[in-house]
């Protein structure tokens, strides 16, 4: 028997007819590439580097040697480390950082600043509110601090297209330094029970690759501790795909980890380092920026992989005005100073040394 239709009807039978097909023959695989930086500092030497005769502040010369990579990747996300609290400006312990940092970071090409970490009461929940809404009029979104309650429920879970794919960023500190939360503000802390009803929430929402980005560790120490070890256990029961993490200003190991429960495989980064800051310790010189790729099938993560570059700080002259801070990748030790070249060679040897001897196979460094 032969059917007719109406002409009108062919343009939706047509329609279903290649939805039908795809979902029999599979849709293409997508790569997406995202790029995570650790601590984004600002001291006071930083500040005042940056700072001109004129009284205006330039940060320009901070990041040209990686804006490349940055606007490479298909998303690029670092940890705003200093509340932008306005003047009078200040560095360690308690932190209040110029505007011009963050508009730099954002026009050097970073689509996410994270700011759930130890430093982001430092101003108290003025100085908190005071930097949610610099970032806001910038045009930078940030999560893990909010103003309110209802503010958080409007912006969590965080997903955001990429590719046409949708990808679920959360993040959460260990503490605020002994700063209490109060006046009505949130901060997102490392709570399983919190973080399990977000990434239920981010899943429900359509979320297709969930990165949870951790302020944890202990400072300065170069390996994993049995805490991160076993919250990135939980996480990866729970189904995410990235772990990246912040807080003990020196670089830990990377690890890609297979989940049975889930069939897929995890990255982690269970510490990046610094980004940029005026640490002196020759481990905190730099950092490390992860790059992940994640494949996807059918909309869902098929494949993860994770690079690194290993980036050096190197700090301005000694009475060179208008000198600033500039981040090196190691592959342009021709770019060093040679004041700076010690340094610079220890800090990459040592960082290369460690993650020969803990990364997980498959994690490179990157050229």
């Amino acid at each position: 028997m032969l059917f007719s239709f109406p002409q009108s009807t062919m343009p939706q039978l047509l329609s279903i007819l290649l939805v039908s097909l795809l979902g029999l023959v599979g849709l293409p695989d997508e790569e997406i590439e995202l790029l995570f930086v650790g601590d984004a500092m600002q001291h006071q030497p930083q500040i005042n580097a940056a700072t001109r005769a004129d009284g205006s502040l330039d940060y320009s010369q901070c990041f040209t040697m990686i804006e490349g990579d940055i606007s490479a990747a298909d998303y690029a996300v670092a940890n705003l480390e200093v509340p932008l609290a306005g003047k009078p400006y200040a560095g360690y312990p308690v932190f209040s950082g110029p505007d011009e940092f963050a508009r730099q970071l954002k026009n050097s090409g970073f689509d996410l600043l994270l700011t759930a970490n130890n430093h982001c009461l430092d101003r108290g929940s003025r100085g908190l509110r005071r930097t949610i809404a610099t970032l806001a009029s910038m045009g930078i979104p940030s999560i893990g601090t909010y103003n309110s309650a209802a503010h958080r429920d409007s912006v969590m879970p965080f997903i955001t297209g990429i590719k046409g794919r949708r990808i679920a960023v959360l993040t959460y500190t260990y503490g605020t330094n002994g700063m209490p939360v109060r006046d009505g503000i949130v901060v997102d802390h490392i709570d399983r029970a919190a973080m399990h009803r977000d990434i239920a929430q981010a899943r429900r929402n359509g979320a297709q690759v969930i990165c949870v980005c951790l302020h944890w560790g202990i400072e300065y120490r170069r390996t994993p501790d049995k805490a991160q070890e076993e919250l990135a256990d939980f996480l990866i029961d729970e189904g995410v795909d990235l772990i990246i993490g912040s807080h003990p200003h020196v670089v830990q190991p990377f690890e890609i980890r297979y989940s049975p429960r889930h069939g897929k495989n995890v990255a982690i980064a269970y510490s990046l380092g610094n980004f940029i800051s005026n640490q002196n310790d020759i481990d905190s010189r730099g950092g490390a920026m992860a790059v992940v790729k994640v494949k996807l099938r059918n909309g869902r993560p098929c494949d993860v992989q994770m690079g690194y570059k290993l980036l050096f700080c190197q700090k301005p002259r000694r009475g060179m005005a208008g000198d600033n801070y500039r981040l090196i990748p190691a592959s342009l030790r021709d770019s060093v100073r040679a004041d700076q070249l010690p340094e610079f060679d220890r800090f990459v040897q040592r960082t290369r040394a460690l993650l020969s001897r803990h990364n997980s196979t498959g994690v490179e460094e990157l050229q």
